[in-house]
């Protein structure tokens, strides 16, 4: 039973196992989700995916395992038939309404099971079958006040029920990072501790002291917990960056909300000996790189964001630097670097397929010790892992 589903899940890259699977029939066998199919696949979902990453991979191997079965339809769904009747009264004119017949909820999804066990081969246009066009209610790309659209995009926005819907499409692994989904990645690199003044209720300290008390309440206050790790962030700024600016602000500005031990500083393609907080005075402002390299502890994670994109001799000489003639090479200031923060990565925002072809990028991963990511879930999130080590 639903061996095939498991495969199909197998094959879309969802790391199922076996006992998972064993489980997601124990509870079938048990009765806890109903006949619905929809029930089902929040069964599914919840026994069988252990990470919100393949929310989206589940939904298209659970659409097209069990494309076509009329039970995914639900006999009494949850939008409300009068309030479908007042959108359709305020979105369709006098002749629309007289001219495509409206079947009403109920009768709609029964009259979709019919044509599922009726029609034998795929249909364009008309007013009957599933297919495409026309004025049928079941399909995608016609117009119809109640339709059911099936495969294909909306278009009208008339459906009163999606097959395939994908909900989490924002969790796929290999797409890149918006705002949002950059604080979850962050967030696996924590280490929480409790540090300043008394300000939250010990819970389990209240409840221990009140009960040597003879019932009486004893109240215990303790400091909150706050994520203790230390950050300092060196981002690249101007040139090719100015194609990333826009990921790159998403990136830092996460960063900011979640790492509240966070410093930072700007540098241009490569760091030499000095470094900037402010673009716009960046030649008034120089902070000596030697300064940061004693000012923060050897804990301190170092995240570098770049594109890596260069003349390699901008890594490798001395003067190497568009700006001027730098005494020495960015090369011996990235080991300096690396060397005084063992935790370190570096953040790229190119796309990790056109790394090959960047002589410079393959010489700054060897000196970050190949720690080098791409700005996507995956990378941002192994480049957490790596830190958090």
């Amino acid at each position: 039973m639903l061996i095939g589903f498991f495969f199909t899940l197998k094959d879309a890259k969802i790391p199922v196992s076996i006992k998972e699977f064993l489980m997601l029939l124990e509870a079938l066998q048990k009765n806890i989700a109903s006949t619905s199919l929809d029930d089902f696949y929040f069964l599914a979902r919840i026994i069988m995916v252990k990470d919100e990453a393949h929310f989206d991979k589940f939904d298209k191997a659970f659409g097209l395992y069990f494309k076509g079965i009329d039970a995914i339809f639900e006999k009494h769904p949850e939008i409300p038939l009068d309030w479908l009747k007042k959108r359709l009264e305020r979105e369709l004119t006098d002749e629309q309404k007289a001219a495509i017949e409206k079947f009403g909820y109920d009768k709609l999804m029964d009259r979709l099971s019919e044509l599922l066990k009726e029609q034998k081969e795929r249909h364009e246009g008309g007013n009957k079958w599933i297919g495409t066009g026309g004025t049928s209610p079941f399909g995608h790309g016609g117009t119809n006040p109640e339709g059911i659209r099936i495969g294909g995009k909306g278009g009208k926005r008339s459906a009163v029920k999606v097959w395939e819907a994908r909900a989490y499409r924002d969790y796929d692994t290999e797409r890149e990072l918006g705002t949002r989904n950059i604080k979850v990645a962050l967030r696996r690199l924590r280490k929480f501790a409790r540090h300043g003044v008394a300000e939250e209720l010990a819970l389990d300290a209240t409840i221990q002291a009140t009960a040597h008390n003879a019932g009486y309440l004893d109240i215990k206050m303790q400091p909150e917990r706050k994520n203790n790790i230390k950050v300092l962030m060196l981002l690249d700024v101007g040139g090719s960056m100015d194609d990333h600016i826009a990921r790159t602000e998403e990136l830092f500005s996460a960063a900011k909300t979640e790492f509240k031990n966070m410093e930072f500083f700007y540098f241009h393609n490569c760091v030499y000996d000095y470094l900037w907080k402010n673009n716009q005075r960046r030649h008034a402002e120089k902070i000596p790189t030697w300064d940061i390299l004693r000012k923060y502890p050897a804990d301190t994670k170092l995240i570098l964001v770049g594109d890596a994109t260069m003349s390699p001799y901008e890594v490798l000489q001395p003067g190497g630097s568009v700006e001027y003639n730098n005494e020495e090479a960015g090369a011996t200031w990235l080991q300096r670097l690396t060397n005084t923060f063992p935790k370190h990565i570096w953040l790229n925002p190119e796309p990790e397929g056109l790394w090959e072809y960047r002589q410079s990028i393959a010489v700054i991963r060897q000196l970050v010790s190949n720690h080098m990511f791409p700005v996507t879930i995956e990378g941002l999130e192994r480049g957490m892992q790596l830190l958090s080590k």
